[in-house]
């Protein structure tokens, strides 16, 4: 969904992936022309310093973004992307591009809502902007460390995904590993998720796309088996077959800075192509 915002009284936070290889001439360029456009900001190294801002301009790739973007979400924080990194999916301006982001916060521009993931483990409740992904754990003493996944929508039954393991994704993260797996492609404005099978044993597991109005439930067949839980390509914890897992949509979105003529075909050929050389 595109909104259509305006820049009065605007609060800005600049948050910055130091590492990254074109960080320090985008950098100088980004404070250059806030400065010039007596727009005031604070700068963040970290999540936790961010402050009461409006919009938090993401200095970094889709890595960096996806650091802060939860937290953005839950606060109702707008973000902006400059890509300093390499792919930058998540990146409405290049590095190159500067200027013109400077510019566009000084004008009109459109807001782009994305939905998250809610996981629930045993009550424990979890959150990710791109995927939830169900992975295999090597075991040396196992003779098999395939996994067995059982996913009920809506109390239906779905399949039984025998392999390494599923991702759940969202439309943002469907361009994420989703992707590298063999899933579909979902535009940002669809109200779905996508279930991908990763490596199954069965020719008939196939990528679901299912809407984001339903309940996903994942249930670990085998007693005593484990797997992991990754979000948004980190860590989270260990899942085991007593576990109760519920995914379902979170109760608020993230929110990106777009311009009114942002194209989002047209940045995926692009992206692809670069991705593919």
């Amino acid at each position: 969904m595109y909104k259509i915002l305006y820049n009065i009284g605007m609060k800005v936070g600049v948050y910055c992936n130091r590492s990254a290889k074109k960080f320090i001439p985008i950098q100088k360029t980004l404070f250059a022309g806030l400065e010039k456009n007596h727009i005031a900001y604070e700068v963040y190294d970290r999540p936790e310093e961010i402050g009461n801002i409006d919009v938090l301009v993401v200095l970094g790739g889709d890595g960096t973004i996806l650091r802060v973007a939860l937290e953005a979400g839950r606060r109702g924080i707008r973000l902006l992307g400059i890509n300093a990194g390499n792919l930058g999916f998540l990146t409405e301006f290049e590095g190159e591009q500067t200027e013109e982001a400077v510019t566009l916060l000084c004008e009109d521009f459109a807001v782009q809502r994305r939905s998250v993931l809610e996981i629930e483990v045993s009550g424990q409740k979890m959150y990710a902007l791109n995927d939830a992904v169900f992975q295999r754990r090597y075991d040396e003493r196992s003779e098999n460390n395939v996994v067995s996944i059982t996913a009920e929508i809506d109390g239906n039954k779905v399949d039984e995904f025998v392999g390494d393991g599923i991702i759940v994704s969202t439309p943002t993260g469907s361009t994420a590993y989703s992707l590298s797996a063999g899933g579909s492609i979902l535009t940002p404005d669809i109200e779905a998720f996508i279930l991908t099978p990763i490596c199954a044993h069965s020719l008939h597991n196939r990528p679901i796309v299912y809407a984001d109005s339903s309940e996903l439930r994942v249930f670990l067949s085998g007693k005593g088996a484990k797997l992991s839980l990754c979000l948004d390509g980190q860590f989270a914890r260990s899942i085991c077959d007593s576990d109760s897992v519920i995914l379902r949509k979170a109760p608020f979105f993230v929110e990106f800075i777009k311009r009114k003529n942002s194209n989002f075909f047209s940045k995926l050929l692009f992206k692809l192509n670069k991705w593919s050389n």
